[in-house]
């Protein structure tokens, strides 16, 4: 199985992001390019591009950069409830053809301003419910022609989605990416996704999740290709081992500094996934040599809850230990971002693939 390793473009709004260089025009078009040229001249296959209302719609930015690259892959995250699968279906569809066969797509499901757009929200379960009928179709209308289908949260009648995505090889559509840690959320991942994506846990946490998902997949009936997994994490890279603990423990006291400690917020207290990442500390701030817990106590939520820490060497040699446990896809990010993808580009990735 082939390795895959992305980056993380940050669409915001607000400049600064998890301690970003502050710029003028930091979201523009050119800005935005710079960074995925950058991931194509330093050994990236591509990046994510993270959703949320209030943000630059994600679509639209891919879109964008995939205009002005050549082998970027922009890993899409998109919501059920601000999409509809066929339309989204159709959407995708186009851009994989117009970028030759280059869209990667990650399903969030999590806590959004959904009344913002005139979406609802029901109980975790209802909420999953929608998001496994939302893969179901998607994935349908992308393989099939005439589709009907009738879900309880989800129909069409047939329907053909055109132009179609770019098969090649065993590839028949973008790849499904998918988060989540609540029982609920792992077994749309087991029948529905193509890949579940981690955050930062120790690796005990990412064996025990890998073995549970795998019966899950055998017990549920999966249809599809073997489920495959990545890791969504931060990755502090610094010439010396030493150095890169310093500058780690200094961008911590700057963000308590900015933010306080996030334990109280309603936002992180809801996702299961971000409740199993700040119980961490508790376990110690530096887990397994070089996961440092400590930034999801300051304003770090989701792949901002724990780094990894130390020079090339130290956070690769660690990278391997998840691959070992069955990681194939991984997603990394530090900030600076724009300096971070040449300087983890340059340094890290050779040692991940020699």
């Amino acid at each position: 199985m082939s390795v895959e390793f992305l980056w993380y473009i940050p669409n915001q709004v607000e400049p600064g992001h998890r301690g970003d260089d502050i710029v003028d025009n930091h979201n523009s078009l050119d800005t935005l390019t710079k960074q995925a040229q950058a991931v194509e001249d330093h050994g990236w296959g591509g990046a994510l591009i993270g959703t949320g209302w209030g943000r630059p719609d994600t679509l639209t930015v891919a879109t964008a950069l995939a205009a002005r690259t050549t082998t970027f892959q922009p890993l899409i995250a998109i919501r059920p409830g601000y999409w509809r699968p066929a339309n989204f279906a159709s959407a995708a569809a186009t851009l994989d053809q117009l970028s030759g066969g280059r869209v990667l797509i990650n399903i969030v499901s999590g806590k959004d301003n959904l009344a913002a757009y005139g979406d609802s929200d029901g109980d975790q379960a209802d909420r999953y419910a929608r998001t496994k009928e939302f893969i179901q179709l998607v994935r349908k209308l992308w393989n099939q022609e005439n589709v009907t289908y009738q879900g309880r949260h989800f129909s069409v009648a047939d329907s053909t989605v055109l132009p179609r995505p770019v098969v090649h090889g065993n590839r028949k559509h973008p790849r499904i990416y998918f988060g989540g840690a609540s029982p609920a959320a792992e077994k749309v991942a087991a029948t529905e996704a193509d890949v579940q994506l981690f955050w930062g846990e120790p690796l005990d946490g990412v064996a025990e999740r890998i073995e549970r998902l795998t019966q899950l997949s055998d017990s549920l009936g999966r249809e599809h290709a073997p489920l495959e997994f990545g890791l969504r994490i931060t990755t502090l890279v610094r010439d010396t081992t030493e150095q890169a603990w310093a500058d780690a423990e200094a961008k911590v006291a700057q963000l308590a500094d900015r933010v306080g400690n996030i334990h109280g917020s309603p936002r992180w207290r809801a996702a299961v996934g971000q409740q199993r990442l700040l119980a961490l500390a508790a376990r110690g701030e530096v887990l397994d040599g070089n996961l440092y817990t400590t930034p999801g106590r300051f304003g770090g939520g989701g792949a901002g809850s724990t780094w990894l820490v130390g020079s090339a060497e130290d956070v690769a040699a660690s990278l391997r230990k998840y691959r070992g446990l069955g990681i194939s896809h991984f997603v990394l990010s530090d900030t600076p971002y724009l300096p971070e993808i040449k300087r983890q580009g340059d340094q890290l990735l050779p040692l991940l693939r020699g």
